[in-house]
């Protein structure tokens, strides 16, 4: 017993030499405050989604709202899970010997680690893509992006990761407790085997191709928003205009700033170029960084708008004594807005619809 059970010690670093040594109350100090400001965050834009799709129920804000709501219940969850997971584990002295003896808990957390991270850059490059069918062919989207097609989109993306979650499972490959003690995830100590390579370049690919997706789509709705902008002379269409680029810019800064590091440290690891003297410092660093990413997401779709923006304005004016110019002509969010510009383009006895008509025409 005691020899099979050093073994398996040994198989998951518990006792490696190499292992990384964290201070554990900054470890449960910042464990703690993601996992806080997180759940808030994600929480509050649940209920902004809630009272917007009761509001407006038009069908085309529909695919929107479902994908956004997809987006915030993952991050969510994933900060309620995973977030719970490594509070017990630094509550317990990083003690996986007591607590996981059969390995149930560490491949739990790996399988929630993988799919938590996958999904919701998944979702966001999902995201893009609709936005961009949705600039760039309003006809179509009104017409064919129904929210039954949208949910079977959420269910395929949850679904294909779910897969990758489990497919090490599935081929009887364990999740690894990493070098810090706090988190597990594929193996990234000493990776000899071709298929421990696959599984961190196969991560790290999917979530490049995600990012790719997101930035291409981003980019060609980006440029056609700035077309029609000098192309049309209508006061709200500008202001749409630019409020949805500055998403489409928070949007792709924070998701290639926040994924980059974690995403390069897994294909450097799983090309064989990583230092195992490293591996421990530079992971945690990662990893921290693409926890934000769940964090400001919810403040990059849903809470960046004109409403906050504007009362943000005003506060710093008055705290500054700096006369508060009126802002009457800004919408109350990015939402009503984009409906009063997809109700003016599905109406076609609107003396209006000439002037989104290049928009329209651009995706023929």
């Amino acid at each position: 017993m005691n020899s099979s059970k050093s073994s398996w010690l040994a198989g998951f670093g518990v006792l490696k030499n190499t292992t990384c040594h964290t201070e554990k109350k900054i470890s449960v100090f910042f464990s703690i405050i993601f996992m806080t400001v997180g759940i808030l965050s994600n929480s509050l834009a649940i209920v902004i989604l809630m009272k917007a799709y009761q509001r407006f129920r038009q069908k085309s804000k529909a695919s929107f709202l479902l994908l956004a709501s997809g987006l915030v219940v993952t991050d969510l969850l994933g900060h309620l899970i995973n977030g719970a997971i490594a509070v017990f584990v630094y509550a317990s002295d990083k003690d996986w010997i007591r607590f996981n003896q059969s390995n149930i808990l560490c491949s739990v957390f790996g399988i929630c680690m993988v799919f938590f991270g996958l999904c919701p850059l998944f979702l966001g490059s999902v995201m893009a893509v609709e936005r961009c069918i949705g600039v760039t062919k309003p006809i179509f989207h009104s017409t064919k992006m129904t929210s039954r097609h949208v949910k079977m989109m959420l269910t395929m993306v949850c679904l294909f990761a779910v897969l990758i979650a489990l497919l090490p499972i599935l081929r009887f490959r364990a999740y690894q407790i990493q070098a810090s003690r706090t988190w597990c995830f594929y193996k990234t100590e000493h990776v000899e085997d071709w298929e421990d390579r696959f599984y961190l370049l196969l991560f790290s690919c999917l979530g490049f191709l995600a990012l790719a997706i997101s930035f291409l789509c981003n980019a060609v709705t980006g440029i056609t928003l700035l077309r029609v902008k000098f192309k049309s002379q209508q006061r709200q269409g500008r202001s749409h205009h630019f409020e949805m680029i500055i998403q489409l810019l928070a949007i792709m800064c924070v998701s290639c700033i926040c994924w980059s590091p974690f995403l390069v440290a897994m294909a450097r690891i799983g090309l064989g170029e990583g230092r195992s003297e490293d591996t421990c410092e530079t992971l945690l660093f990662a990893l921290r960084m693409a926890t934000w990413n769940q964090i400001l997401d919810p403040w990059v779709y849903i809470l960046l708008r004109k409403a906050v923006l504007r009362n943000l304005y005003k506060i710093t004016s008055g705290c500054c004594g700096v006369h508060v110019i009126n802002l009457h002509m800004w919408e109350l969010s990015s939402i009503k807005n984009s409906l009063k510009v997809a109700a003016i383009s599905e109406s076609p006895g609107s003396s209006k619809h000439m002037n989104l008509q290049p928009l329209s025409s651009m995706g023929q």
